[in-house]
């Protein structure tokens, strides 16, 4: 199989989740259009190149093979730094829109409705950087090991992703809780990454991981933010009404 029909196969691989989350969305009603769901991929894969920058700027030299190497490499140089651009990229999109639509965005106040609608946000970017990230990996290894690993790591970035966008939405009212979950995001990301690499540990415990971390994304976003919570002022006026 030449290197552009494995370029082709990857891509199409690391989208089935994509194409499944949307149509997901689209069965529940959840108010995320088909334009802003596809802004929404575009950040995730924007976050792939400052994360790539980042990654360049902290390459250091360390004993080969030491403890210190192989955590700061699988939990520093990759995990910490592709976690904080998801966050900045989704910070700059809560800030567009809330530039766009106010009262939207970063401006929305933090209820448990705007931490599911981040969370699904955080999600879909995620799914998005996967994408970006897939050709990369097309380029350097073409083995159906490779194919078939790249769709669960997509479901890792989806999980990690969605701790990330709960973050942003969380980081100007409640920055503790907003860091709490990006440490987890950072961590699941690194357990994963360690068990990927670690060729005495088995890749199904890697996959589990994966898909227990999107599961759990999956159950905290369910009950989405189809139906709008009532406000402070629509609360009062039905009290003066009884």
């Amino acid at each position: 199989m030449s290197g552009t029909w494995v370029l082709v196969v990857l891509i199409l691989i690391s989208s089935i989740p994509v194409a499944v989350v949307y149509l997901w969305f689209r069965r529940e009603k959840y108010q995320l259009s088909f334009i802003r769901f596809l802004f929404i991929l575009l950040t995730g894969a924007s976050a792939f190149f400052p994360a790539l920058i980042l990654q360049d700027l902290l390459r250091i030299r360390l004993s080969a093979g030491s403890r210190g190497e192989v955590f700061y490499e699988l939990f520093i140089r990759i995990a910490l730094t592709e976690e904080i651009s998801r966050l900045l990229m989704l910070l700059i999109f809560l800030w567009i829109c809330s530039l766009i639509k106010p009262g939207d965005g970063l401006n929305e106040p933090v209820t448990s409705n705007s931490i599911k609608k981040g969370t699904a946000i955080g999600l879909v970017a995620g799914l998005g950087f996967a994408i970006l990230e897939s050709a990369r990996y097309a380029a350097s290894d073409m083995s159906i090991n490779i194919v078939l690993l790249r769709f669960f790591t997509a479901a890792l970035h989806g999980a990690c992703g969605s701790r990330i966008g709960a973050a942003a939405v969380l980081f100007k009212e409640s920055p503790i809780k907003a860091l709490m979950r990006i440490f987890t995001a950072i961590a699941i990301h690194g357990v994963y990454n360690f068990m990927i690499d670690k060729p005495g540990i088995p890749s199904v415990a890697a996959m589990l991981i994966a898909i227990s971390a999107l599961a759990t994304a999956i159950l905290s976003i369910r009950g989405g933010w189809s139906k709008e919570e009532p406000s402070a002022t629509t609360l009062d006026k039905s009290k003066e009404n009884t």
